[in-house]
């Protein structure tokens, strides 16, 4: 196992004199010393004498990802709207085709739940000559995660915005997809450290866009409307738009009646709205979540459910929109 109390000790940092301060541009932006925060910072001097300019490891983070095909983000901007859940029902319908190579990266660095959700709980990273290796949920559906590398699955990661850079930016240096024709990326919730990093790290190897997951409710909807704009203004094409939990399907006699009530119109109106195109809708199936829990695939164990059907729509839609292989 590389614990993770190991593996930062591989992240270059500058030794600082104190904490950073609230809108602290970072040691390594080109105003580190020189905006307005730093003022009175202790750091100042430190910040300002550090190497400025472009990241060196961009160019080996996007030669490492050269051999991957495409590459998509699921955000939300909203926690609890089961974008991790839809992550992981998205890697399981890729992986389905025995053609294909599959990766799913989980960049939730203090809630990460890909690992039980695909059922690689347990499992430890290998490291080799070629980097770290892929902990593989099957023959072709590799993934990477933090899980990984605590030394025990309760332990909280209470790190500051650079750690977790750090990390993302070895995730994306030093592990050895090989190539692969999916990346699959599952981003935390909000518009801040690790989506700025995985933008700004990824650039220039080539982002096919972001899948946008939504539940019905306005309350969702707010904070989607932001990470729809955070999209644009870094750069990433928007995919899609999936309103997940749109109803609930009796798994019994199969009705479905509405949880989360669209009082704005729901995942529909506001793709019209924003002009991005609507996927479509994935019910509620109560066995998704006992499927998650024991890391097992809900597509192949409940094929029957309506909420299979709308999200391998949704896959398909998917796949339509970035080109398919």
């Amino acid at each position: 196992m590389i614990a993770v109390q190991q593996q930062t000790e591989l992240i270059p940092k500058p030794q600082l004199a104190a904490p950073e301060p609230e809108h602290c541009p970072g040691p390594e932006s080109e105003k580190a010393g020189q905006a307005d925060a730093c003022a009175g910072c202790p750091n100042q001097s430190i910040c300002e004498s550090l190497p400025k300019g472009p990241d060196p490891d961009i160019e080996i983070i996007t030669k490492k990802l050269s051999s991957i095909k495409h590459k998509i983000l699921v955000l939300s901007g909203k926690g609890g709207v089961g974008k991790s859940t839809f992550t992981s029902m998205l890697s399981w319908a890729l992986a389905a085709d025995q053609d294909l190579e599959v990766g799913a990266m989980d960049l939730d660095i203090c809630g990460p739940s890909l690992p039980k959700m695909l059922g690689a709980e347990g499992e430890t990273i290998h490291s080799s000559n070629s980097g770290w290796s892929p902990v593989y949920v099957s023959d072709n559906l590799g993934m990477m995660s933090i899980a990984f590398m605590l030394p025990d699955p309760n332990s909280a990661i209470i790190w500051r915005g650079n750690k977790k850079n750090g990390l993302i930016k070895q995730f994306l240096k030093d592990v050895d997809w090989g190539d692969l024709d999916y990346l699959v990326v599952d981003t935390p919730p909000g518009t801040s450290d690790e989506h700025l990093s995985v933008t700004t790290y990824m650039k220039d190897s080539g982002i096919d866009g972001a899948l946008v997951v939504t539940t019905p409710q306005e309350v969702a909807l707010l904070d989607v409307r932001k990470e729809i704009d955070f999209c644009r203004k870094a750069g990433i094409k928007v995919l899609g738009l999936v309103e997940n939990m749109s109803g609930f399907v009796c798994p019994n006699c199969h009705g479905e009646s509405k949880i989360f009530k669209p009082t704005t119109g729901g995942g529909a109106k506001l793709a019209k709205e924003m002009g991005i195109k609507f996927f479509g809708s994935v019910p509620l199936d109560p066995r998704i979540g006992r499927s998650c829990d024991s890391g097992e695939s809900f597509l192949d164990s409940y094929p029957d459910s309506p909420a299979c059907t709308a999200i391998l729509s949704v896959v398909d839609a998917l796949r339509d929109e970035i080109g398919d292989i």
